[in-house]
């Protein structure tokens, strides 16, 4: 019974990402990729991982989702405007090999690596997680931190640049 729910969970995980990537409305896209979140949280309660699956609700569906929306309903200055695709049915193939091929090769790593667990693991607390991110992952932990911020200050510059290039050009 588990596994035909796990099926059913993981089919719209599968319906909804595709959703996010074939949409041609940008709001639409991102209220899949909401959509694909929360089956992705589903999906971790599945796997008795709750305080994953409330931490993908809480931060990404409704932190980074919302962002998201904003950030595309603030800087759209045409509402007709639709992303279009060129040779669509060139580059779905291309597309669709390309993830397949990416598939078969993240399976056979996956099957052939030694020592992967049979069992499943041990419940772990959010103390221990707590812990082990300041002090076994504390560098990484730091590292993804930067990284985000220099993402975020990358973006802001160009949409900045990019606001100023078209304020110069006479505006849209």
């Amino acid at each position: 019974m588990e596994q035909i729910g796990f099926g059913i969970i993981s089919a719209c995980l599968l319906g909804a990402a595709l959703g996010v990537v074939t949409g041609k409305n940008l709001v639409h896209s991102v209220l899949w990729l909401a959509v694909t979140l929360v089956t992705t949280a589903a999906l971790y309660v599945f796997l008795n991982a709750t305080f994953l699956a409330g931490i993908q609700v809480i931060l990404y569906t409704g932190g980074v989702i919302t962002l998201m929306l904003f950030g595309v309903m603030l800087t759209r200055r045409d509402e007709r405007v639709m992303v279009e695709n060129e040779q669509n049915g060139r580059r779905l193939w291309i597309a669709a090999l390309a993830a397949l091929g990416l598939f078969a090769l993240l399976a056979a790593a996956t099957f052939k690596t030694p020592g992967l667990p049979r069992t499943q693991a041990e419940p772990t607390t959010t103390d221990a997680i707590g812990r082990a991110f300041l002090t076994e992952h504390l560098l990484a932990f730091e590292v993804l931190s930067l990284l985000l911020l220099a993402a975020m200050v990358g973006a802001i510059v160009l949409a900045r640049r990019h606001d100023a290039g078209a304020d110069a050009r006479g505006g849209l």
